[in-house]
Parts: C-alpha cells; sequence; structure tokens
C-alpha cells in the first residue's frame, strides 16, 4: 500500500467534503474511514482514480453517519449531490484547506494546531513537540479545535499570518521530523507566494530553500547528523541557495521586516561562509537580537546564546544562557558545546550524556551520545 498516495490525496478529499455542506469534524472521520477502506482494498484492487474512489466513499460514510444521528436529518437532503464516480477535479485544494482550517472562530494556536493533525499527517505528540508543551495538552487543544468547528460552515478563510505558522511547522516537522513533509511545505508556499504579495511569505520561502539547500549535508552515510560547522559544503545546493538568498533581498528591500525574513537572513549568512570559520557571527547576532525582539521566543534567545559563544567567546554565551530556563529543549546540549569551547571536557561530557536521555529525536539522541563518548575517551580522562 502507498501510504504517500494516501497522504497525498487526503487534502483534497477533506475538501470536497468540507465544500459539500460536511462539518470539519464529521467529513475528517469519514476520510479517515474512506482511508482504511482503502488500506483493505486496494492492494487486491487498485482504483484507476484513486482520489474519486476516496471522495465517493468518504461521502457515502459522511451520510451514513448523517443518517443515523437524529440531530443532524436535515442533512438528508445532501443525499443527491453525492458525487458520481469516475475522475475527481484535478486542482490541488490542499493550500485552500489550509486556509479553511484557519477559520476565524479558532484562535491562531488551534487553528495550526488542527490543521497540522488534520492536513500535514503529523502525530499529537509531534505537534506538542513543536508546540513545547505536554502531549496531553495538545490532544485537549486539538479536540477542542474540532468542536469548535464542528457544526460551522468553513466558508470563511483564516488569515495568512496563521497559514504561514502552519507551513513553518509541517516544514521543521518534515526537516528533521519521522515524515518526510519538507517538499510539500516548500511547494505550498511557492503556491502561496504566488498569490499573496507580502515579504513574510517571500521570507518564509526563502528561508526553506536556504535550509533545504543543506540537507544532504546534514547526515553521515551511516545516518547520524552532521552538525552544520562539520558538513561539507560541497554537498550543499548552490541553486536553492542562490534562489533563497535572492528571494530574500527583494523580501528585505521592502523594508516590512518580520521573523521569517529575518530568520532566512541567519541562514543565508551561514550559506554565504565558505567555510565555518568563515562566517559572521557577529552579524548573525544581529540578526537574532531582532528576531528576539520580533518573537520574545525561548527558543530564539538559546539559539542567540550559541552565536554569542562564537562571536564573542564561550564564557559569554554561557553568560547569555544562564539567563534562560534550562528546561527549554536543547538547552543542556548547548551547554555542553560551550562548557566544551570553554576548555572544560568533563563538564561537557557530562551534559552531554544528560542532553542524550533528554533528546526525544533518535538521530540527535545518538549524535550527543557520540559526542560524549567522544570526550570520555580523550588521553588523560
Amino acid at each position: 500500500m502507498d501510504e504517500a498516495l494516501l497522504r497525498s490525496l487526503t487534502p483534497g478529499v477533506l475538501t470536497v467534503l468540507v465544500r459539500r455542506g460536511a462539518d470539519f469534524a464529521a467529513a475528517e472521520d469519514a476520510v479517515q474511514e474512506a482511508l482504511v477502506e482503502a488500506v483493505r482494498v486496494w492492494p487486491d484492487e487498485m482504483p484507476q482514480d484513486p482520489k474519486g474512489w476516496l471522495v465517493t466513499v468518504a461521502w457515502r460514510k459522511f451520510l451514513d453517519t448523517t443518517r443515523a444521528d437524529a440531530a443532524r436529518r436535515r442533512r438528508e437532503d445532501l443525499v443527491d449531490e453525492e458525487p458520481a464516480a469516475g475522475p475527481a477535479s484535478g486542482v490541488d485544494d490542499t493550500l485552500q484547506l489550509y486556509f479553511l482550517c484557519a477559520h476565524p472562530s479558532l484562535t491562531p494556536s488551534s487553528a495550526v494546531a488542527l490543521t497540522l493533525r488534520a492536513v500535514g499527517g503529523l502525530t499529537t505528540r509531534q505537534i506538542a513537540r513543536a508546540y513545547l508543551v505536554p502531549e496531553a495538552t495538545m490532544a485537549q487543544r486539538i479536540s477542542r479545535a474540532k468542536r469548535t468547528v464542528s457544526g460551522v460552515r468553513l466558508d470563511q478563510h483564516g488569515d495568512v499570518a496563521t497559514v504561514l505558522r502552519v507551513l513553518y511547522l509541517v516544514f521543521n516537522e518534515g526537516y528533521s521530523g519521522d515524515v518526510d513533509l519538507v517538499a510539500e511545505a516548500i511547494r505550498l508556499t511557492r503556491q502561496l507566494a504566488d498569490r499573496v504579495d507580502h515579504p513574510e511569505v517571500a521570507g518564509l520561502l526563502a528561508l526553506m530553500l536556504l535550509h533545504h539547500a543543506r540537507r544532504d549535508a546534514r547526515t553521515a552515510p551511516d545516518g547520524g547528523l552532521v552538525p552544520l560547522a562539520e558538513q561539507d559544503r560541497g554537498r550543499w545546493d548552490t541553486r536553492a541557495i542562490a534562489e533563497g538568498v535572492a528571494i530574500l533581498q527583494a523580501a528585505l528591500a521592502r523594508d516590512r521586516l518580520g521573523e521569517f525574513q529575518a530568520q532566512a537572513a541567519i541562514a543565508a549568512l551561514h550559506a554565504d561562509a565558505r567555510t565555518a570559520g568563515e562566517t559572521d557571527w557577529v552579524q548573525i547576532v544581529e540578526w537574532y537580537d531582532e528576531l528576539a525582539r520580533l518573537t520574545d521566543s525561548p527558543v530564539v534567545r538559546l539559539n542567540r546564546a550559541v552565536a554569542v559563544g562564537e562571536a564573542d567567546g564561550p564564557r559569554a554565551g554561557l553568560a547569555a544562557l544562564a539567563a534562560l530556563d534550562d528546561s527549554l529543549p536543547r538547552h543542556t546540549a548547548v551547554a555542553a558545546y560551550l562548557h566544551e569551547r570553554d576548555g572544560d571536557p568533563a563538564t561537557a561530557a557530562r551534559l552531554y550524556a544528560e542532553a542524550a536521555r533528554k533528546a526525544s529525536d533518535l538521530a540527535e539522541r545518538d549524535h550527543l551520545i557520540r559526542q560524549a563518548a567522544r570526550l570520555n575517551t580523550r588521553p588523560g580522562r
């Protein structure tokens, strides 16, 4: 069974049901039932038009559920509108569905969570990790969002800022998570940039391209993580870097700075350095200052501490780190790195091992374990 095919078809099928009058929660349930049916049937008999098949089955399941609910008998009139079997529209509905999920009745954070779960295909655990909250908290947030939009006709679009936030989180999870969503996030952001003339849309697209350009160099042949400073820069995609920089420069020239443009500027400075030693860390700290002003994000301040450690020395980095909550993800790993830079391998090894125990990502955990082992096996230890 081609799970990637099912995942790619889901948003379009869900959009068809919503447009035909199904409330979002009921439509999502019906689509999930259709997917289960596809997993059962398709291995023996693959339909010629998979999307059309899913639309038909999902719509019938929605109608079956509707008929069984006395409070929703008014939807019986929709029976005659059941889509006929046959080729479905080839129009890509995914971006449209992102806007529909960003409904005005939802808070931005709830809209993002709902879209990531229903459209992006992320698990509740993945979304909770992106938001730095417990999984149970995120599960409740998603459930509340579903109840809020249940019975509401999704004919009002959300705002661009919410859609950008969703695309950013989908890209981040695809870049380092279990599900490869990077290409899809870039594709949708390109579509959005074609439709919406806004520097932050361009900034997000530039950021994605600049990060994606380094993707092949991030992983060693054995699957281990390769830190930025150790990456083979000859493996970076120079075409993607050039495109990202050009898009960013055009956006910055409009003098309407936003967080995605600031992040892209930091990524561009990394991409511009021929070697790790030539990185302009002073400028990177300045951009992190701008980014912290725009977002007031503790994660941004954590990354800034690393940059300060590179620009002004590890003692300055540790001082910046001391002002932050030590429960932040990667706080311990950053502390380990800065202590190693400061000539304290014993403390660094202990902190690397502690950071490995806290890491949720397997590749990151293995990398931190190797860092601790490297320091523990140094001569004199």
